[in-house]
């Protein structure tokens, strides 16, 4: 089985479920998803594959939603702040964050070919790293983890 950012699925999809769970988070914890924030999380869900500010901001600016840096980096902040999308620092792009409905470790799986992203999840907190954290006193708050490398797509094309 493939991580969903690997795999050919209907994107209409992906951006209905992300919308309408953020809406709903938002709505329970008293958060306003403005039209602007809601647009760039909408682009985020729309393709598994990290994007710039600058990217993201030139399709706001086409769109007729803005065209000053603050207002997509404003809205990126509120989206990774509450959860809803990730910076990639590899790559200092952002992604829809694939696992909305909780609190999770995320594990990015970056294809150096293709750029495609998938999300995974795995508790760091436990096995060898979270032994390594123990030893020392360390207290693990926000693990993430970004791995580099060949998507199964690009493998089976001989890329």
């Amino acid at each position: 089985m493939t991580a969903i950012g690997f795999e050919r699925h209907n994107h209409d999809a992906c951006i209905r479920s992300g919308l309408d769970s953020a809406t709903l988070r938002c709505k329970n914890a008293g958060l306003q998803l403005t039209p602007v924030r809601r647009r760039v999380l909408e682009i985020l869900l729309a393709e598994h594959h990290a994007h710039g500010a600058y990217e993201i901001l030139d399709r706001l600016r086409d769109e007729g939603l803005g065209s000053q840096p603050p207002i997509v980096y404003r809205a990126l902040e509120f989206l990774v702040h509450n959860g809803f999308a990730h910076k990639i620092e590899r790559l200092n792009a952002f992604i829809a964050c694939a696992h909305l409905a909780g609190n999770h470790s995320p594990v990015f799986l970056i294809c150096r070919l293709c750029a495609a992203v998938a999300e995974e999840h795995a508790d760091l907190t436990r096995g060898v790293l979270g032994r390594a954290a123990k030893t020392v006193g360390f207290l693990i708050e926000r693990p993430a983890v970004e791995i580099e490398g060949i998507c199964i797509v690009c493998r089976n094309q001989g890329m």
